[in-house]
């Protein structure tokens, strides 16, 4: 394509385009990110840190074990884990108001004019108060790190706090804030002013670095292993990951590098969280913190390493199950004469796209090629129209925005735009779509056609490369906390927070899948990486598999994890039905995640009956004549609590299922549905024990037949090793199917 052919304001990716104007009538963050000016690449959003580089100051951040926020006069530091409590409603920590515990500041500088994002790593960030402070602070870490300029760090607390260890004298004070223990580090030779008094101010005689810790304890062993590493400052920390196709798992390393100032151990202290401890051998020290995740375990050195196993993804079920294959193709007939394609926001349209990209996969899969043609089609069209931009062009395209190295898609909503929120919920959906297409019509998704445009969204929600020009790294993604963030400033007093996880998993599933069928291993791995971590953090805070939230919690899952809670919410109904489906949609091929835990979906679900029930009997309107919502009548979204039933318990999902009335979810279809029950109903449950030598594939189990199910690119054959022995031999492309007793 030539390059004449655009204006200057719009870039040609391949046959799409984006913008660099904004939209008429658009709208974008109104703020440039509050950075210094050494900040020369693109600010990361969505983080558990992302209202420090939106606002003048911060608000409330949640880094555990400690809470942050940064103010005029510096960062005040509190303990959130002290007020860890629990009701029917959520988990929650306390947050603390200003001025408790205590505020770092400066001697000669009472205020500042704001606090400027100043550096930041895979899960620290430096935030500078002026030239003059300068402080780093970071996930897992009990320590602000401090360096200055022109005078002395401060320490302001509400009263005088209690001295438990040291005076005046002495280059470590221990002291007590409302029965919390901090340590505050100043270098050798330091003394201190200020003792007995609501202020403290280190004398450090020019030196110009500090540190302050929570302590979990104010044991004196405990403060004599925490000043060993007090003066060794973290400067880097990287999450290193590595997909071992043969053995089908995940390793990530956790390190954090660090400048010494002061002679002690080498490394550093760090906590990690419930997700990371269950999947490292790494020793521990014995100490812990409460958050809102659970118990934090404290460990020493310069990081970690967690193995996970990966179930591998499939591009679609095959055509195997107990349906009557007469009523499949009429619901994909039917299905196929009904969808129009629809352009309305990035996120609806991406609902219809995803639901256009089940219905290609399974039509492909069936046989049934009359409606896969119309799909396909339809798929194409919104794909590009939305890649591609034209002057004055208001719907259906991307815009760049450089300030914030972010691509912006119109029509937005959910705050898409302004707040850059939920970019992975969108972009996910269409990554997912061009995904199918590329496995149909891999010309399609060539780079000099639309595998550009596609590929600039993974950037923008998900980039793998720490040094693009364009995006920060893994937008969404929190590397330490393992999960995704939803909004862009994270500008809340309970932090940031994530509502469907699942509409996360999608986007894995789709970034595994382009990166697979591109051929591009990097992405691929990178989607493997995501993928694996952000299940494990599902299963551990939004649906506790392993119990570890407090009893007095009597929900099955947290629909909502925030920074400093979890709770049984959501953004947009108080039905609970909702608050469970909005962690389980969209249902398709790459959700087999879902099943991993079959006793644990059956407690959900008896949950949900109960909180469906006691929620209906709220209603003015409610009618006890009339038969509970559950079960044959859930109503609207019940089809994907059925679908979710059925990884469980297939037959019983089944026989609640009336597929001709029951109201299907506006991302999923009849077909869909239909297929997905009859199919678990023929093979079973997924099998987790047992992994193979390929990213696409499945294992189910009904009671002693495996049947085997893996994916082929290429038609090249290739043999498939499974874990247990099982070998398939690819012999074309597409599914191939195998099973044993």
């Amino acid at each position: 394509m030539k390059k004449q052919r655009f204006s200057p304001a719009i870039v040609p990716v391949g046959a799409g385009s984006y913008t660099t104007v904004l939209p008429p009538g658009a709208k974008e963050p109104g703020v440039a990110p509050f950075v210094t000016a050494s900040v020369k690449r693109p600010v990361p959003t969505n983080d558990w840190w992302s209202s420090l580089a939106f606002l003048p100051f911060s608000n409330q951040m949640f880094p555990h074990p400690l809470g942050l926020q940064a103010g005029a006069r510096g960062l005040r530091l509190y303990y959130p884990g002290v007020g860890y409590t629990a009701n029917p409603e959520g988990i929650f920590t306390a947050i603390q108001p200003e001025p408790h515990d205590l505020t770092i500041g400066h001697s000669a500088h009472p205020t500042f004019p704001d606090a400027r994002v100043e550096s930041w790593s895979d899960w620290f960030v430096t935030a500078a108060f002026g030239p003059q402070l300068h402080l780093t602070f970071g996930h897992g870490s009990p320590f602000v790190y401090g360096k200055l300029e022109g005078g002395d760090p401060t320490f302001r607390f509400a009263s005088p706090p209690t001295v438990f260890a040291g005076d005046s004298k002495s280059a470590v004070l221990g002291v007590r804030v409302q029965g919390r223990a901090y340590a505050l580090f100043g270098p050798s030779g330091c003394v201190w002013e200020g003792v007995g008094t609501a202020q403290l101010t280190c004398k450090s005689g020019g030196k110009s670095y500090f540190s302050v810790a929570l302590l979990p304890d104010s044991n004196p062993e405990t403060l004599a292993l925490f000043a060993r590493y007090a003066h060794n400052h973290v400067t880097d920390s990287k999450a290193s990951w590595s997909y071992d196709e043969k053995a089908s798992k995940v390793t990530t390393r956790y390190t954090l590098t660090v400048k010494s100032y002061e002679g002690g151990a080498p490394g550093t202290l760090y906590a990690l969280l419930p997700h990371q401890y269950q999947r490292s051998r790494d020793p521990l020290t014995g100490h812990t913190y409460q958050c809102a995740r659970g118990v934090l375990k404290l460990a020493a050195g310069t990081g970690f390493t967690t193995t996970v196993p990966f179930h591998g993804v499939l591009p679609q079920l095959p055509d195997l199950g107990t349906y009557d294959k007469a009523t499949l193709t009429k619901y994909l007939d039917t299905d196929a004469a009904g969808y129009k394609p629809e352009l309305v926001d990035t996120y609806w349209t991406g609902k219809f796209l995803g639901k256009l990209a089940t219905l290609a996969a399974l039509a492909d899969a069936t046989g049934d090629q009359a409606a896969n043609q119309q799909f396909k089609p339809r798929l194409k069209a919104l794909l590009e129209d939305y890649f591609t931009a034209r002057p004055g062009k208001t719907k259906g395209l991307f815009y760049y925005n450089k300030p914030w190295g972010t691509l912006i898609g119109y029509p937005a909503s959910y705050g898409s735009d302004e707040a850059l929120n939920d970019h992975h919920f969108h972009y996910g959906y269409f990554i997912r779509a061009a995904a199918e297409l590329a496995r149909q019509e891999p010309q399609w998704a060539a780079p000099e056609r639309w595998g550009g445009m596609v590929k600039l969204l993974i950037r923008d929600c998900a980039n793998p490369d720490r040094d693009d020009p364009l995006f920060p790294f893994l937008r969404n993604f929190d590397l330490y906390e393992g999960h995704t963030w939803a909004d862009g400033k994270g500008d809340f007093a309970d932090g940031n927070n994530n509502e469907s996880s699942s509409e996360a998993m999608n986007a894995w599933t789709g970034m595994i899948l382009w990166g697979e069928l591109m051929g591009d291993k990097k992405l691929r791995d990178t989607g493997i990486f995501l993928y694996v971590t952000e299940k494990d953090a599902i299963d551990t805070y939004w649906f506790d598999v392993n119990k570890l939230y407090p009893k007095a919690f009597t929900r099955s899952l947290a629909s909502m994890v925030w920074g400093a809670k979890a709770v049984f919410a959501t953004w947009f109904s108080g039905d609970p039905i909702h608050m469970h489906g909005i962690n389980l949609l969209p249902v398709q091929s790459g959700s087999l995640y879902l099943g991993t835990h079959p006793t644990y979906i059956k407690e959900n679900l008896t949950s949900l009956a109960a909180e469906r029930v006691a929620h209906d009997k709220k209603d003015p309107k409610f009618d006890p004549s009339k038969p509970p919502r559950t079960g044959k009548n859930w109503g609207g979204w019940g089809d994907v609590i059925l679908m979710y039933q059925a990884l469980a318990d297939p037959a019983a999902a089944l026989a609640s299922c009336n597929f001709e009335t029951q109201e299907i979810e506006q991302g999923n279809s009849r077909a869909n549905f239909y297929h997905w029950v009859h199919f678990l109903n023929k093979v079973g449950q997924v099998e987790t024990s047992v992994t193979a030598d390929t990213p696409l594939y499945g294992v189910f189990k009904k009671g002693t037949q495996r049947t085997y199910v893996v994916y082929s690119p290429t038609a090249q054959p290739r043999k498939i090793t499974f874990s247990d022995g099982k070998v398939v031999t690819t012999k074309k492309a597409g599914l191939t199917i195998s099973s044993r007793p």
